[in-house]
């Protein structure tokens, strides 16, 4: 996550500071640091000749917010856009609850990459428990991105504008923070009761409780 953290948050933040020391506008020093984000989004895409969902949001909503802004000329309305990420983002994550697999889901299969795909599958359908943690951190992390949204909103339309980057980029890191402390939180406690993960690789086998040689697996873990 260092790459899309650092282009995504931290070289427009520190950007934008630069330009404003040298007597940049605000408009102005809000689009051009903008433009690091959207920049890395079409040479990603190029690269991999492939658009991402993502990369496709960060470019369209700087596009429309410059025009917005040049037309209201309010740097706020450019301001709005660190606002309709997380909004739209939350949003398409709370709609994969009605998926056949959600967000969480999805997310925990690339952490566990092929070894851990069919353990996954296999847990999903014949254990209700996985399947109601993974809609749960679901539902927790896109309300989260909906808080992130609210909170850049209020601060877009309430703060001193150049308060408004560093403000809402520690908001976003503390959102951020949180949400993988209690994801992490989460999944130590659902292995430790169901003796399987709900991302990365299967647990290491452990010895049945009543005693006999034979190793409990995910398997039966998931039938006990």
């Amino acid at each position: 996550m260092g790459v899309p953290l650092t282009v995504n948050l931290l070289l427009p933040l520190v950007l934008y500071y630069v330009l404003r020391a040298q007597g940049v506008a605000q408009w102005q020093a809000l689009l051009l640091s903008g433009v690091i984000p959207a920049a890395h989004a079409v040479g990603t895409a190029l690269v991999r000749r492939r658009v991402e969902v993502f990369d496709l949001l960060v470019v369209v909503l700087l596009a429309a917010s410059a025009g917005l802004s040049a037309i209201s000329g309010s740097p706020r309305v450019l301001l709005l856009k660190d606002a309709g990420i997380p909004a739209v983002l939350g949003l398409w994550i709370l709609g994969t609850l009605f998926a056949a697999r959600p967000f969480a889901f999805h997310f925990g299969r690339r952490l566990g990459g092929p070894a851990g795909a069919e353990a996954a599958e296999r847990a999903w359908r014949e254990l209700p428990e996985f399947r109601n943690a993974l809609r749960g951190l679901t539902l927790l992390w896109g309300g989260a991105q909906l808080l992130d949204a609210a909170l850049s909103t209020v601060a877009a339309l309430g703060l001193p504008i150049d308060l408004v980057p560093v403000i809402g980029k520690i908001e976003s890191f503390a959102i951020l923070g949180t949400m993988v402390a209690l994801t992490m939180r989460r999944s130590r406690a659902f292995r430790d009761r169901y003796g399987i993960p709900l991302f990365g690789l299967p647990a290491p086998a452990a010895p049945r409780a009543s005693g006999d040689a034979r190793n409990l697996t995910a398997s039966d873990a998931m039938r006990t």
